[in-house]
């Protein structure tokens, strides 16, 4: 796609100011990194971290059968949720394939917020839309895609949540998952102790209009605190650390949430929700392949997408292929998720990984595949 073209936050500008360098992400114009991937990364991980995150999307859902029609389309349970909650859960196909992995929020008793990936706006609000005119026109709820309307970043790291308290005190008491309405210049904004580094932090939703002078206000604030700007490259080494899917990689309409490992954000327990079946039965007898994270052992080049996985054994079989890999800032050394034959996924596993036309060795480990000391 032409740079032209592509759809450009609200913080742009903001962006360019401080050297970000601009790549196409799911349509849109963003910063893959301002200094270094690694320095960025570093800080995120020691002190913190800020990264627009306003290419991704939300969507309102508001009246008296919001709940029930969102608990038919999602995997998750949103009557487990208070007002202020929120939980992890996916978007399926009827035969269980992953449309999209997303947030969704309690606000209200009737009023629920859902946060999707930038690259499946348009796909997940027609599949919704074409759900609900097809099956469920009789539900009371009203249905809005408030994405061009708002802004959104993500405070990571372990001194987020006192960078924050400067311009919001009340932030300290948000439990982690949790969404609270905050108030920035007299308009409201949501708060949440979310994030997709591994790490403490919060995501806020806001206003267009608020976008450049919270981000500045938060960027001011932190600066005696270590905080720096953050961009995709970085964000996508914490994620790979944290072992989380990233849609278009570990997760797409062939795989199932089973297979990548997602099952605990799978309600079986509810009477019937889109792709129950075959993640009903995956629970039950199992799947052929799973997702496994892996680290290198030994010295190699990092491991990357797309990239075979092949058995250590005597039989030097293929059995998997790479979803995502980097050379972990933290660790020092190449790790990586991918799909494997579901009797390799186990921990401690010995597998190969083709690289460059050599294999080198390397070792399923357990998600996260980073963890801090205690």
């Amino acid at each position: 796609m032409e740079q032209s073209a592509l759809k450009k936050t609200h913080l742009y500008n903001t962006h360019l100011s401080l050297g970000g360098r601009m790549v196409e992400f799911g349509g849109w114009d963003m910063p893959v990194l301002y200094s270094s991937i690694i320095k960025e990364h570093k800080s995120v991980r020691t002190s913190a971290g800020l990264f627009d995150i306003s290419h991704m999307g939300e969507f309102l859902f508001e009246g008296p059968d919001a709940k029930k029609f969102l608990n038919i389309i999602l995997t998750n349970d949103l009557s487990q949720l208070e007002s202020g909650q929120g939980q992890y859960t996916l978007l399926c196909q009827d035969n269980g394939g992953v449309i999209d992995d997303l947030y969704a929020y309690r606000l209200e008793e009737d009023r629920f917020l859902l946060v999707v990936n930038a690259s499946r706006i348009e796909i997940d609000w027609m599949w919704i839309r074409s759900q609900r005119n097809a099956n469920y026109k009789s539900l009371d709820l009203d249905m809005t895609d408030i994405s061009d309307n708002y802004s959104a970043m993500a405070l990571q790291g372990p001194n987020s949540s006192k960078i924050l308290s400067f311009l919001f005190p009340e932030i300290l008491t948000l439990q982690k998952n949790n969404i609270s309405q905050i108030s920035f210049n007299n308009e409201a904004i949501w708060a949440s102790r979310t994030g997709y580094t591994g790490e403490d932090g919060f995501e806020l939703i806001t206003p267009n209009i608020q976008a450049v002078e919270l981000w500045e206000k938060i960027f001011k604030g932190g600066q005696s605190l270590g905080l720096a700007p953050a961009g995709l490259g970085a964000r996508d080494t914490l994620r790979t650390e944290a072992g989380y899917s990233l849609y278009g990689h570990e997760l797409n309409s062939e795989t199932t949430p089973i297979e990548a490992g997602l099952g605990w954000a799978v309600a079986d327990h509810k009477i019937n929700f889109l792709g129950k079946d075959t993640c009903v039965t995956q629970k039950k007898d199992g799947t052929s392949r799973k997702c496994a994270g892996f680290k290198m052992i030994g010295k190699s080049p990092p491991p990357r997408e797309n990239y075979i996985i092949f058995d250590s054994s005597e039989d030097k079989r293929e059995i998997g292929q790479v979803t995502s890999g980097t050379l972990s800032p933290s660790l020092g050394y190449g790790i990586g998720l991918g799909y494997v034959e579901s009797n390799y996924a186990k921990p401690g596993t010995s597998i190969e990984i083709e690289i460059r036309n050599n294999r080198f060795p390397a070792e399923v480990v357990k998600r996260p595949i980073f963890r801090k000391p205690d």
